[in-house]
């Protein structure tokens, strides 16, 4: 179950993120900074307390609904992430740079660009359907790492090459997918439980 919940939450949140705003700030923060260690930085430490906040209120909600319950939720939220990625992401305004220098301002400005993003709602899901709050907070950091430490490197120029309509695509069927095979009861059904 462990490896099920990493592999799962670091395919789902890698493929999401492509061509979010998360990523798109990651871009923005590339350019304006100019300091990609430093960044990169702040987007692992805001990621992994976002995400704990996020993988820990799924966890506590599954506790309180009872498996049945976020069966049907979490499989329903699936598909609505599938349907919510085939609409391309825009960020809302500028970050502001922080006098305490690149780390500060990427940790800041990606905690609250995370904040209700499709990535963190897919995170409290994630941590919802895995009993294993551990799995899912290092399989979604690390997914949000793949789709970000190149957007810092390469910048723009990977965005220009990149074809996010089929990322979108994709992104959206992989979370159907696990949407549809939630409400199925796959794998529990599968291990008899």
């Amino acid at each position: 179950m462990y490896l099920e919940a990493f592999f799962t939450s670091t395919l789902l949140v890698a493929v999401a993120e492509i061509g979010d705003k998360t990523q798109l700030l990651s871009f923005v923060l590339a350019a304006r900074l100019r300091q990609p260690w430093a960044i990169i930085a702040g987007i692992l430490v805001a990621t992994i307390a976002n995400h704990a906040l996020a993988g820990s209120v799924g966890a506590w909600l599954a506790h309180l609904a009872g498996q049945d319950v976020m069966q049907w939720v979490t499989g329903l939220l699936f598909i609505g992430f599938g349907l919510w990625a085939l609409h391309p992401d825009a960020l809302d305004d500028d970050p502001k740079i922080h006098r305490a220098g690149a780390f500060v301002t990427s940790l800041i400005a990606f905690f609250i660009a995370e904040m209700g993003d499709k990535t963190q709602l897919a995170t409290v899901t994630l941590g919802a359907r895995f009993d294993s709050l551990t799995a899912v907070v290092l399989g979604t950091t690390l997914g949000m790492m793949i789709a970000n430490v190149p957007a810092v490197m390469i910048g723009e120029k990977l965005a220009a090459r990149l074809p996010m309509k089929s990322i979108r695509y994709c992104a959206a069927v992989l979370f159907l997918a696990t949407g549809a095979l939630t409400l199925l009861g796959w794998p529990a059904s599968l291990a008899g439980r």
